[in-house]
């Protein structure tokens, strides 16, 4: 098992966690950004991550570990090689969360949804929703960072390796706008 002190230390030691003005996913703004990408391009780091997340759902009986594209894609393959498992992924087509590809998802098939990072949860939702239109049985959330302090709820089983209380700002009341700090959207959608 990892300790909370090692995982922070690999997220510090690769830069995944920048500091300025950033437009999140979900369009609010922020000082401090997570970018899991930085993790997630060395192996080994990702690896043990990974390890550590399926060993969080152990004894799920898990049968399909999915991820919202792009940030979900190497988490959720390298979680499902982990379990034992198939790993896939959703994407946006026309704005709207979908499988394709060839995916599937069998009614009655037990599935673990994993996201890098989360501030309000909407992507992981969106895949909720997919697998559990598809028949599925969503047996948690796996997340590599919980940037909301731990208070979203996803309506189901939540774990994540760092939970942190990241402040964010409805871009009309961001006092980083307000001193004239251009944001940047270093995030994977506009």
């Amino acid at each position: 098992m990892l300790t909370s002190k090692e995982i922070e230390s690999i997220f510090q030691k690769t830069g995944a966690m920048l500091l300025g003005h950033f437009k999140l996913t979900s369009g609010r703004h922020s000082d401090c950004y997570f970018q899991c990408a930085r993790v997630l391009q060395y192996p080994e780091h990702t690896e043990r991550l990974c390890r550590e997340l399926a060993a969080r759902f152990a004894g799920e009986n898990i049968s399909v570990v999915i991820g919202p594209a792009t940030g979900g894609i190497i988490v959720s393959y390298e979680t499902a090689r982990a379990l034992g498992v198939r790993g896939i992924f959703t994407e946006r087509e026309n704005g709207v969360m979908t499988l394709r590809r060839g995916f599937s998802i069998e009614p009655g098939e037990r599935v673990l949804v994993v996201e890098d990072v989360i501030t309000t949860g909407g992507s992981v939702l969106e895949v909720i929703d997919v697998v559990r239109r598809l028949g599925g049985i969503v047996v948690g959330a796996g997340l590599l960072v919980d940037r909301s302090g731990g208070t979203v709820d996803l309506g189901v089983r939540k774990k994540a390796l760092l939970v942190t209380e990241a402040v964010s700002y409805d871009p009309a009341q961001c006092p980083l706008c307000r001193e004239g700090t251009p944001a940047v959207k270093p995030g994977s959608r506009s």
